[in-house]
């Protein structure tokens, strides 16, 4: 009978940059000993703990993703501007706009899509 092995999961650096467990924003450089930071505050640790538990009482699947009203119109929000940031590169594109004017649609584009890497 052959061996099981397990792989390792892949561990990061102490020195690699961490993003927060709730809100997604960098963690600070962890400077102290024992188990690395997880979030970035005390209010995103009471957020991430909230929805733990909401979760467990509601029956809902563990990676499933609960947003507020508010929330959910934020988010819509940022991938509408997306969207015409891209109709906007696309249209500058067919109408032969030169490659300066090109380059600014595309870091607007770079900026809405950084914006939207932010869920919370």
């Amino acid at each position: 009978m052959a061996a099981i092995t397990r792989l390792a999961e892949p561990t990061r650096r102490r020195d690699e940059a961490r993003p927060c467990g709730w809100c997604g924003a960098q963690l600070p450089e962890d400077t102290r000993a024992g188990r690395p930071r997880r979030y970035c505050a005390q209010a995103c640790r009471q957020r991430a703990y909230e929805r733990r538990t909401a979760v467990q009482r509601g029956g809902l699947p563990e990676d499933a993703v609960v947003l507020s009203a508010a929330e959910l119109a934020d988010l819509q929000d940022r991938l509408f501007a997306l969207r015409c940031a891209a109709e906007d590169v696309l249209t500058a594109a067919r109408d032969g706009a030169d490659r300066d004017e090109l380059g600014e649609l595309a870091e607007r584009v770079h900026l809405s899509a950084k914006g939207l890497e932010r869920l919370r």
